[in-house]
């Protein structure tokens, strides 16, 4: 019996104050629509993106913005956690890498090393193994700063660009964001470019050991055996190869990747339109010789300043902007809040995503699926080369419940997700079939996040929109085997795991609507479990909370976590899927949003509650309190008001 499990309540709402919530969020987000219809909310991971533009400036030699530092050194101050450290989650458990960062760019911005914050910093590190014990990433941007021999650095030459499709290693076999970060960053750790550094800054405090007397560096707590000596004996066997690689072979190679970053370059939206593959192509770039003034330089530098977030009293560089997801979840939410100017600015904001489908570039999940055409959205402004079915399935559903003028936009959308199914009936985010999982344990792939197979929450979306639009088990294959994968991946307790979001609640809320979007009944036992697994785990305030230690590799079930808006409205969701609107669980969640809501009309929450990476890289989606408890609060009131327990939608 599980200690969590709330006493039944009655089910009693005040339904004037359930309104009166609805049309304050509802109020509060239509006010956050930008002039031309769409939403874009920050987006915020940890102390590593600011700490690493502020490194990228100084290792360019730009000039010093000293007003915009001074912002990113409140950030990086407030951030700091009682661990001494940084973390990759707020109040999170101390995590080396990002603390190493966090403290190279503070001092690079001038913060004296025997003021309080550094000296409790650098205390922290160095009781932790020291800067040694980095990351894969963190080391290469300390060799690149010289604070450490490139021996210290896994060994992935550029020369990878020469393989052919069948080697066991091929860029085609790994994740979208591996690719665009792995390609620019292969020429730099081939040509090696001096930083500039103007100010001479260093970390060799950071080490117990000198680093050129470091002989074992960190891996993946993830790899294996025999996978993990085996290349960790190819890598050693590459460092002492490397410096004889022919030069003709070496130049034909740097060619390569430098034309696979100007294809893919993006605009002002940048290469793969996230930060660590913008910045590595501009240093690559630079390291070529291209002059500042070279029109792709100047690009690639404006993709970088976008990101910023920039307040009166401190600022920040995020990871990517998430306009069509937020822009489509807005609608989502608008949509079941229902009132007339709530569905006439869903309508536009779908209008506003209507022209940025891809319907005439193939990117680079062709490589799989050559003979299918294009036809989704990415999650950017822009980033043709690099769409995913989540964003386009949410799209889609948002689009066929809104009715218009769509036609055309979801049977290319459908016709394009049903082309990237998986093998395993499963669905990655960008990629068909990328599980080549031999790959996370070499030294580069520390993270354990090379890859981007299918995973339960991005299926149950294909799933989702696919039931909407009318797929059955009789009269759709693709759809058969999809449910017949997601009923595979629900775990033993009932949940499912969530690569994107924090995580067996995300899971679970995603394939609770699949499923009850595929017809299954509110007593089948696949939605039972998940049903009770849910109910099992409410906290004693009404809400639901789950945290990034839900990741970890000895996870073995679900452990209590503190109650956020988001997760709350994602359970409540779920259940309300699996039929449970009268659920005394469903009425102490509505009643837990309706007492946590602000005055704004929105709901605070400070913890993470996305995913990057799992167990590597967290975010915190800023929309998601905003748009998520509006929904689960306005489908909750529609399904009491028309005294029905079904849920006629994919979401």
């Amino acid at each position: 019996m599980n200690v969590n499990v709330p006493p039944p309540v009655a089910a009693s709402i005040d339904v004037e104050g359930l309104e009166a919530a609805i049309s304050r969020a509802t109020a509060a987000l239509l006010d956050r629509r930008h002039d031309d219809g769409h939403w874009c909310f920050e987006l915020e991971a940890d102390a590593t993106i600011p700490s690493e533009y502020v490194l990228l400036r100084h290792f360019r030699g730009e000039p010093v913005d000293a007003a915009l530092e001074a912002k990113i050194a409140v950030y990086l101050r407030r951030t700091q956690g009682e661990h001494g450290g940084w973390a990759l989650v707020h109040k999170g458990a101390f995590d080396v890498s990002a603390s190493v960062k966090a403290y190279f760019a503070l001092k690079m911005i001038g913060d004296d090393i025997d003021v309080p914050h550094m000296q409790r910093a650098r205390e922290a590190i160095l009781a932790r193994g020291g800067a040694a014990q980095s990351n894969v990433f963190t080391r290469i941007l300390l060799a690149l700063y010289r604070q450490l021999p490139w021996s210290g650095v896994p060994v992935v030459p550029v020369e990878v660009m020469l393989l052919p499709k069948w080697f066991p290693f091929h860029l085609d076999k790994v994740s979208y964001w591996a690719r665009t970060v792995m390609v620019p960053l292969m020429v730099l750790t081939a040509l090696r470019p001096e930083p500039v550094n103007a100010k001479g800054v260093g970390v060799a405090e950071l080490f117990v050991v000198p680093p050129d007397q470091v002989t074992e560096w960190p891996g993946g707590m993830h790899q294996k055996e025999p996978w993990a000596s085996l290349f960790a004996r190819l890598d050693k066997m590459l460092q002492a190869a490397e410096p004889h690689f022919p030069g003709a072979m070496r130049k034909r190679a740097i060619a390569l990747a430098e034309t696979f970053t100007i294809e893919r370059l993006n605009g002002v939206d940048g290469l793969g339109a996230i930060y660590p593959a913008m910045a590595n192509s501009l240093m690559m770039f630079d390291a070529l010789g291209y002059s500042p003034d070279d029109e792709r330089v100047k690009l690639a530098r404006e993709s970088i300043e976008r990101l910023l977030v920039i307040k009166d009293d401190e600022a920040y560089c995020q990871p990517c902007v998430s306009p069509v997801w937020d822009t489509a979840l807005v609608a989502h939410a608008l949509l079941e809040a229902g009132d007339p100017q709530s569905q006439a600015r869903a309508r536009e904001g779908l209008e506003w995503l209507k022209p940025l489908q891809v319907l005439d570039v193939k990117g680079d999940w062709a490589a799989r699926r050559p003979d299918v055409r294009p036809g989704g959205w990415a999650f950017q402004y822009n980033n043709a080369y690099y769409p995913d079915v989540d964003d386009t399935a949410v799209v889609v559903m948002a689009m066929n419940r809104a009715g218009g003028d769509y036609d055309h936009a979801i049977s290319r959308a459908r016709e394009w997700v049903e082309g990237l199914q998986s093998k395993d009936g499963g669905w990655g985010a960008f990629d068909a079939d990328n599980a080549y999982h031999y790959l996370n344990n070499i030294p580069f792939a520390d993270h354990g996040a090379l890859l981007d197979p299918p995973t339960a929450d991005v299926s149950a979306r294909c799933i989702s929109m696919l039931a909407q639009l009318g797929a059955t088990r009789e009269n759709s294959p693709v759809f058969s085997r999809g449910v017949d994968y997601l009923l595979k991946e629900q775990e033993k307790d009932g949940s499912w795991y969530g690569r994107w979001g924090m995580n067996y609640i995300y899971g679970t809320w995603s394939s609770l609507c699949a499923l009850n979007a595929a017809g299954f009944k509110a007593e089948d036992p696949a939605m039972r479990r998940a049903a009770d697994w849910l109910v099992s785990i409410q906290n004693e305030d009404g809400g639901w909370g789950e945290d990034a230690e839900s990741y970890k590799l000895d996870f073995s079930g679900y452990e209590k976590a503190a109650s956020t808006a988001s997760q709350t409205a994602w359970a409540l969701l779920g259940l309300m899927a699996a039929g449970e609107r009268d659920h005394p669980a469903v009425a102490r969640g509505v009643a837990y949003l309706t007492a946590h809501q602000g005055e704004d009309g929105f709901w605070d929450e400070e913890l993470y509650t996305a995913t990057g990476f799992p167990r590597v890289f967290y975010l915190r989606y800023h929309g998601y309190s905003k748009f998520f408890p509006l929904w689960a609060l306005a489908r909750y009131r529609n399904l009491s008001a028309s005294n029905s327990r079904s849920v006629a939608f994919g979401m």
